[in-house]
């Protein structure tokens, strides 16, 4: 009799679990844009792709706790768990969601206005900023005018990281510091020979940039208007901001807020970057 119920009664469970796997399926949906949108406004202080795995397998957890309190049927959630983390994946992984990575190196020395106008603004893009410091381990740094600055984390641990952008500020002897940071010219020479964005400001050009040939054959610059630094550039502009190809360049502290403006823009685009810029009073005409 056991045999011929469960034989009999097979048929009628079918229809019941579809139907409550489509159910659960719209759930799944439902809740995964919940989260995304609630996502959307903390996400640009997320640092890197760990925290964002991270992020996805709690909230994966969370929503499969709550999706299996609300199925009568273990059989009807199962099937759904590989599409929930399909989802949740495209949701945080898209390029709509994702932010660009930008890293700023900085030294004893290095100069606290470009440092702060770079990491601020780029910030107010949505551009996750991380800030490393290239003192062997030390994340605490005395900056050019005596203001403390801690980074983020070290360069060591930097350079296992992507970047969409790599910006130097300038000061001294902060650019001699980055300039003798194995580990910073080695994430520099691989984002110039992979044609990303980099930029260089006040000193950096001439004491970074320059002696390590991260500077393109032909290219046109700018830096801090002292002959100790001009002299290392070949081809020399007397504008604020200079754009030659991937490399932004731009002169010092009174230069700082267009060219981090300018990165945005490369990041982001025109209309995002007249956006931040009305916000920030700064002077449309001022900049490229």
């Amino acid at each position: 009799m056991t045999h011929g119920f469960l034989r009999t009664s097979q048929p009628k469970f079918k229809p019941r679990i579809r139907c409550e796997q489509q159910r659960v399926s719209r759930w799944v949906h439902t809740c995964t844009a919940s989260f995304a949108n609630l996502f959307d406004g903390i996400r640009p202080s997320i640092r890197g792709a760990r925290m964002s795995r991270l992020l996805i397998h709690r909230t994966s957890t969370t929503l499969f706790a709550v999706l299996s309190l609300s199925s009568r049927s273990t059989q009807a959630f199962a099937p759904l768990i590989p599409q929930l983390s399909t989802v949740l994946r495209s949701k945080f992984t898209s390029p709509l969601h994702m932010s660009k990575r930008v890293l700023v190196p900085i030294a004893e020395g290095s100069e606290e206005i470009e440092t702060t106008c770079i990491t601020d603004t780029l910030t107010r893009f949505g551009a996750q900023v991380t800030v490393a410091s290239v003192m062997s381990g030390e994340l605490l740094c005395k900056m050019s005018r005596n203001v403390y600055m801690k980074a983020d984390t070290t360069i060591e641990d930097a350079i296992e990281e992507d970047w969409d952008l790599i910006v130097l500020p300038g000061g001294m002897p902060g650019a001699e510091h980055l300039r003798d940071s194995k580990p910073l010219i080695q994430l520099l020479e691989k984002q110039k020979s992979q044609g990303k964005l980099y930029g260089a400001i006040c000193a950096a050009p001439a004491v970074a940039l320059a002696p390590h040939g991260l500077i393109p054959d032909g290219a046109t610059t700018t830096c801090y208007p002292a002959p100790g630094f001009r002299d290392k550039l070949k081809n020399v502009s007397e504008d604020d901001v200079v754009v030659s190809g991937t490399l932004t360049t731009s002169q010092g502290p009174g230069t700082a807020l267009l060219f981090a403006l300018q990165l945005g823009e490369h990041l982001y685009g025109k209309e995002k970057r007249d956006e931040i810029a009305k916000q920030m009073l700064v002077q449309i005409v001022r900049l490229i």
